[in-house]
């Protein structure tokens, strides 16, 4: 259409120029016109409408291969963006392995920090009364450079003990038993008091009576031996009832002993374990409300968690300064002791030093007797010193702490010889 509106524009102007011609000479000639300067400007006019349609279809085709230009290339952008933003997406849900586990891992803690709290705030013993919990299968992390026996503690960003891994070896574990392998070193902000206190546990039934705080290993010496004692970043203000539980077998010391049985089970073995100790604060706090141990065997006979609970049955704790409502007790005989209680803390050792026991008066002799040795009492051929615990040691420091009686006796009672020894008794 528009090419034939222009050819008639064309020609129509053609037209307009030959009658304007013939006008213009008529004119000077003197002669008729004929009406042709008229007709020359009507078919200028035409011309010019013709003209003017055959351009602005030009113009409107022009305008519309722009439009659909204009169109194709917003598409082009648009599927563009689509498959970028599907890329993203895809790549969105196909996270890394790394990346999961880094996930899973931050989540899982930070539920059992709550779980912490509330036992904390309620100065509860937890679910199993025994001051930890079963959390599932290990979620192992940070071992990529840690090669057989290696180890690595660290502090977090406020200057706190942070996460203590180890690759643990039969050869450390056997090397640490029959004796510690140091000296506990002092972990961030330990407690300017450390009261003696009397914390009954409802699990057992008795009643602990010594230090509240223990310098508590996040890797203990009977795993990781003379190593353990190399950062305070591998310690932590931990009450006593966290360090060994209410039983001695509660605690960290659960998390331990599944490490030992373990080794036990597996004399001179190759495989190894990874062992993962987390301390979990709430907020700005410095003493953890509580820790997570993951520990897993390379054969993959042991593949678990645990969650520590660090509080006391009765005592409300201050986890930023420590200090408690607990009511100090004053150091006692043992026959004053065993005169107002049948029941008593227990014989495993802590770090701050020796507990105070009771034991029942009609089941054992309270006379000991012994060979000097430097610091340690020797029990004679026969005797032996038993604890509260119901284990007994060849050899002790502070004999009162111990009853004294013969090994068969001490059998017969329920006891049984220690596995491993520390600073106070040995087997």
């Amino acid at each position: 259409m528009s090419s034939f509106a222009s050819f008639i524009g064309g020609l129509s102007l053609l037209i307009a120029i030959i009658l304007g011609a013939l006008w213009v000479v008529n004119k000077i000639g003197h002669r008729k016109t004929n009406h042709q300067g008229r007709n020359a400007l009507i078919a200028l006019v035409v011309a010019f409408i013709f003209i003017g349609i055959g351009g602005g279809g030009d113009s409107t085709a022009k305008t519309n291969s722009d439009k659909a230009s204009m169109s194709n290339s917003s598409s082009d952008a648009s599927v563009t963006a689509t498959k970028h933003a599907a890329t993203t997406h895809k790549s969105a849900k196909r996270p890394t392995a790394k990346h999961k586990t880094a996930t899973a891992t931050t989540s899982r803690n930070s539920q059992v920090l709550k779980k912490l709290v509330s036992y904390t705030n309620h100065e509860s013993a937890g679910p199993t009364q025994d001051y930890y919990w079963q959390l599932g299968k290990s979620h192992t992390t940070g071992f990529k450079h840690l090669k057989s026996g290696d180890y690595h503690f660290a502090s977090d960003s406020q200057g706190r003990a942070g996460t203590a891994r180890a690759v643990l070896t039969y050869g450390e574990y056997a090397d640490s038993r029959g004796s510690r392998q140091g000296s506990p070193l002092e972990p961030s902000s330990w407690p300017t008091t450390n009261p003696k206190v009397a914390i009954s546990y409802a699990f057992t039934g008795r009643t602990y009576h010594g230090y509240l705080y223990n310098r508590s290993h996040s890797i203990g010496d009977s795993l990781l031996g003379a190593k353990s004692y190399t950062s305070e970043n591998n310690f932590t203000t931990g009450t006593r009832p966290q360090n060994v539980g209410a039983d001695q077998d509660g605690g960290m010391r659960y998390a331990e002993e599944t490490a030992e049985a373990y080794w036990a089970s597996n004399p001179n073995t190759s495989d190894t374990i990874k062992y993962e100790t987390t301390p979990l604060y709430y907020h700005s706090e410095t003493i953890p409300r509580g820790s997570i141990v993951d520990i897993k065997s390379s054969d993959g006979q042991i593949n678990t968690a645990v969650a520590v609970i660090n509080s006391a049955e009765g005592i409300k704790i201050n986890y930023n300064t420590g200090s408690n409502n607990a009511k100090p007790i004053k150091s006692t005989s043992r026959r004053s002791s065993q005169a107002t209680s049948t029941n008593s803390g227990h014989g495993y050792r802590s770090s701050t030093g020796s507990a105070s026991h009771k034991t029942n008066a009609t089941a054992r002799s309270t006379t000991h007797s012994g060979t000097k040795s430097g610091q340690w009492t020797v029990a004679a051929a026969g005797m032996v010193y038993v604890s509260d615990s119901h284990k007994y040691y060849s050899q002790v420091t502070n004999p009162d702490n111990y009853t004294y009686e013969s090994e068969s006796a001490a059998q017969s009672s329920g006891a049984t010889r220690a596995s491993r020894g520390n600073q106070y008794a040995r087997p």
